[in-house]
């Protein structure tokens, strides 16, 4: 919780201008993305070029970083198919066998739609001992519900498991009920914002944890998981009113391990998407070495979403480019295609 009360102090200020970012952000419009799609795309010769990159003495990652970060996720899925009708070959194959480390898992991440992706992810941080809670949290909480449900249903193909079975045996408690509840992909996505409703749900809040001896967190977990951003903000906004204390600093006096960093993530969403993810990207880079999983996994997923606003917040809330910090943290071919993802500075 070291960032919470910077992150925080540094956004909250900027609450109307995200709520209808945030709304617009919901289509695929890539206004706020910083990779958009090729206007004068050609899948033949794209998957031509590739193929001349993937069979070039040495490999040609120039060539396979521009054609990877300027298309778009559907242009690179139309690569794809033209590459398998030409060659006979995967795609994705072909650039395993060409490429290594880190640009080698940037590479395929973008060759995967962003449902596949998400799944991807989801099952890297449920299999095998322990489970990795931050991205669970981290991918459920800030996808709509028509991603959710594409999630769900590219898991249950590829993996041939129910989602919501795998996180019922891999989580439990009032974790798993928060995850099992983001599952659901009901979440009010509307950008009505109801003052009556909002006045409510702040008394509810308020009545649940700081008003009762311990903290009937089932509450929360339907109010924090159902509601709109911009309908939690003004409830939280409305909670200030009944009590001394913020809402954000009451989840962290009332609740404690997976639950409390699962439902102050998603108070942070609510607030700023952009500046949660502009969090997560300062903290995979901090301190000696680099989380490259967790760089990747928001650098790919946000591109074409609200990257551009993800870089914005960096700069607002730590002083610098996102681009300066990702080049700093990061070398060689892997640095050259991050840097391109972040978009100019």
């Amino acid at each position: 919780m070291s960032f919470f009360t910077k992150f925080f102090k540094n956004i909250v200020h900027k609450r109307k201008q995200d709520n209808s970012a945030g709304a617009k952000g919901q289509s695929k419009s890539y206004l706020n993305g910083t990779v958009t799609p090729c206007p004068s795309f050609s899948a033949s010769s794209d998957a031509a070029a590739l193929e001349k990159a993937i069979k070039a003495k040495g490999v040609d990652e120039d060539t396979i970083i521009t054609l990877m970060v300027q298309r778009s996720n559907d242009q690179r899925q139309k690569i794809k198919e033209v590459y398998k009708q030409s060659t006979g070959k995967d795609l994705t194959d072909a650039l395993k066998w060409a490429l290594t480390g880190d640009l080698e898992d940037v590479v395929l991440a973008l060759l995967m739609t962003p449902a596949q992706f998400d799944a991807h992810n989801i099952r890297k941080a449920t299999k095998g001992l322990g489970t990795d809670e931050d991205v669970l949290v981290e991918i459920l909480a800030t996808r709509t519900n028509g991603e959710i449900n594409e999630i769900k249903r590219t898991f249950k193909e590829v993996y041939k498991q129910d989602l919501e079975e795998v996180i019922k045996s891999e989580t439990g408690g009032d974790f798993a009920q928060a995850l099992l509840a983001l599952l659901k992909a009901t979440r009010d996505e509307s950008v009505y914002v109801d003052d009556d409703r909002a006045r409510r749900d702040a008394t509810a809040l308020f009545e649940a944890g700081e008003n009762v001896k311990g903290t009937n967190v089932s509450v929360f977990i339907d109010i924090l998981t159902s509601r709109s951003g911009p309908q939690l903000s003004r409830a939280f906004q409305k909670y200030s009113d009944i009590s001394d204390t913020e809402l954000p600093k009451a989840l962290v006096m009332e609740l404690k391990g997976d639950i409390e960093d699962c439902l102050i993530d998603i108070v942070k969403c609510a607030w700023s998407t952009p500046a949660f993810f502009a969090e997560k990207l300062h903290l995979s880079m901090k301190g000696a070495g680099t989380c490259e999983a967790s760089l990747n996994r928001v650098l790919v997923s946000r591109s074409e979403v609200d990257l551009r606003k993800v870089a914005e917040e960096y700069r607002s809330m730590y002083g610098r480019s996102l681009q300066e910090a990702v080049a700093a943290d990061t070398k060689g071919y892997y640095e050259k295609i991050l840097v391109a993802l972040c978009g100019p500075q």
